[in-house]
């Protein structure tokens, strides 16, 4: 069967057409990439500058009582308690007096500075996050231990929320706290390991940890990508 030169034509034409919209569909959507990529790139460079900042904040208050507390800040902006000798009594959520006294210094101060016009509207949670070691004696198993831990770090979680909100010295700012505070215990999900083996002393802490706006931002944009 044969074509004369006007079908020929017609049909080069035709596919002509659709390489440009081909084209013009790629174009568009490398545009489109480019602007996602350029709204991570300044979100991060944001995240990164707060970050920066609020951890100089936290240096400048904590650095004189850092030591005696037994406690250290973490590039991430985590504060983390980690003498389990003085935070709770062995095997029990219930604050030991030291650390009653350490959180009637540190807490106020802190609220002071996550409050403050700086990161106040940046931040979306602080959680007060109770962690364990991967021991419970008795336990027959690992899962047993898993979840004798995960009560035992949640209790402490939230016995240290439920100090914190009790002081007097925060109230101005109960309401904002309210919205913000959560108590989560992570039993030994996440341990603390030197050289790949476990540190079970270390392991057993509390840790306050901000979560900013600018990090759910970036997971926002994340997801988009992997619908």
């Amino acid at each position: 069967m044969k074509y004369d030169s006007h079908q020929w034509i017609s049909i080069s034409d035709m596919m002509s057409g659709l390489m440009l919209v081909f084209l013009f569909i790629s174009v568009l959507y490398m545009i489109e990439i480019e602007e996602e990529k350029r709204k991570i790139q300044n979100i991060a460079l944001a995240y990164e500058d707060s970050k920066l900042a609020l951890n100089r904040a936290l240096h400048v208050e904590f650095k004189d009582d850092l030591e005696r507390w037994d406690a250290e800040i973490l590039p991430n902006n985590t504060i983390r308690f980690k003498s389990p000798d003085t935070l709770f009594y062995s095997g029990e959520s219930k604050l030991q007096q030291r650390f009653q006294d350490i959180l009637n210094d540190f807490f106020p101060r802190y609220v002071g500075i996550v409050t403050d016009s700086k990161f106040r509207a940046e931040i979306d949670e602080v959680r007060i996050e109770g962690h364990t070691s991967t021991i419970w004696g008795g336990a027959d198993n690992r899962n047993e231990r898993y979840i004798k831990n995960a009560k035992l770090s949640q209790d402490r979680a939230f016995q240290v929320l439920n100090y914190c909100v009790e002081l007097n010295t925060i109230y101005d700012e109960i309401d904002w706290l309210i919205g913000k505070l959560r108590a989560n215990g992570l039993s030994f999900a996440k341990p603390i390991l030197e050289n790949g083996i476990e540190n079970k002393q270390l392991s057993r802490r509390v840790e306050f940890r901000v979560i900013t706006k600018t990090e759910e931002k970036i997971y926002d944009i994340l997801e988009t990508f992997q619908e």
